[in-house]
């Protein structure tokens, strides 16, 4: 599966609606997600990029991978309280998101999603 890169709409759309919504909202995928919060000028968003890539081929069946650019986007940085990069929205399919510092390696990403959005 590729990554795809979401706007404030597309984000709506796809993964929850925060603005009617911004302290109970839920998720509206069918499956579990991971969106990347980051900026092209990151050396730590740089590095977490061909992860991700490896993950979204790892686990296509199974997640979802999404990437906003906090630079693009400023509202939903600000809708998410995004103050360092790469930062992670995890959505389980049921169950409450949670917000993760996106600064891994693959061993440890990997098992963030497992514990986080498959068990």
């Amino acid at each position: 599966m590729k990554i795809i890169d979401l706007t404030k709409e597309s984000f709506v759309e796809k993964i929850a609606d925060y603005q009617s919504y911004p302290d109970n909202w839920e998720y509206k995928g069918d499956k579990p997600c991971l969106v990347d919060f980051h900026a092209p000028w990151c050396g730590y968003c740089k590095a977490l990029s061909p992860i991700l890539d490896q993950l979204a081929e790892e686990y296509k069946e199974r997640l979802d991978i999404y990437k906003v650019d906090v630079d693009q986007e400023e509202e939903l940085e600000s809708a998410f309280k995004i103050r360092t990069i790469p930062n992670l929205l995890l959505c389980p399919v049921n169950g409450k998101p949670i917000m993760k510092l996106g600064t891994m390696n693959k061993v440890q990403l990997k098992e963030l999603i497992e514990t986080t959005l498959f068990s």
